[in-house]
């Protein structure tokens, strides 16, 4: 059986306050977009993970796919499989490709062995995995809150756009990202984003760790400018980067001509 685990992007990204265990409440709407991983699943003799595609490092045991898979094997004695990752999503981009390909796992592996999970079961099962890794279940636009991994529903459609990612060579990490934050509430509740215009998001929809991140990392702030430059009714970072993201009414035929060397191009 095989399955195409896809990336999401952020849109708006508020650090709203720190909490008592030092983690931050945060509000985003994430929104699935077509880029993504192959993820195979095989009965095999014994449990196997693979991968092919972006290098992954790391022992398999530590892979969010191999983990999926042993966390629904404790809970329902599942035969061993052999698990093949063909990566494409790139790493520290800010678009969830390792907690989609956990996602899918588990949502294979339901419907290979006839689990019969719901998708509420397979959230809290998800929710174990990683923060947004439940967003993944259910896979449509999604107003995310708390740490991330608080829910709601909404409707969202940017079908008729085409959705351009750009990533440099290196990644952001964690704490570069938070470096320099002060958390504040939104003037905009993203849950009423698809009631204001694109055409308007570029003023009233934030990704705080803009601020941050922007003057460690410049080339970031430069593809941004780039994708305003070509035409694109909004772009932003993703979640807290490396990737940038425009969402164009018609496609840019000429961006790879004003891209640098070294950014890779997704659409």
């Amino acid at each position: 059986m095989i399955s195409f685990p896809n990336a999401k992007i952020n849109i708006g990204l508020n650090v709203v306050s720190k909490r008592a265990d030092g983690y931050h409440n945060l509000e985003t709407v994430f929104y699935p977009v077509k880029l993504a991983d192959a993820l195979e699943l095989v009965e095999s003799e014994k449990p196997e993970f693979s991968a092919s595609g972006i290098q992954i490092d790391g022992a398999p045991e530590s892979n969010l796919v191999f983990k999926a898979y042993h966390l629904l094997q404790s809970k329902f004695n599942l035969p061993p499989v052999h698990l093949h990752l063909h990566k494409v999503i790139p790493f520290g981009a800010g678009l969830g490709g390792g907690s989609a390909d956990a996602a899918f796992t588990l949502k294979v592996l339901n419907e290979y062995f006839s689990l019969e999970l719901n998708d509420d079961q397979l959230e809290k099962y998800a929710t174990t995995l990683g923060a947004d890794c439940p967003f993944f279940i259910r896979n449509k636009p999604t107003f995310a809150h708390g740490i991330g991994d608080q829910f709601e529903a909404i409707e969202l459609d940017l079908s008729g756009y085409e959705i351009i990612l750009l990533k440099p060579e290196f990644s952001v990490g964690t704490a570069d990202a938070y470096r320099n934050i002060i958390p504040q509430k939104s003037d905009f509740d993203l849950r009423k984003l698809a009631d204001l215009p694109i055409e308007e998001w570029k003023d009233r929809v934030k990704n705080d760790f803009e601020k941050s991140v922007f003057p460690q990392f410049p080339q970031i702030a430069s593809l941004k400018n780039l994708l305003y430059e070509n035409g694109a009714e909004y772009a932003s970072m993703s979640g807290s980067g490396s990737a940038v993201y425009g969402i164009f009414r018609h496609s840019p035929v000429d961006l790879a001509k004003f891209t640098p060397p070294g950014i890779f191009i997704y659409r």
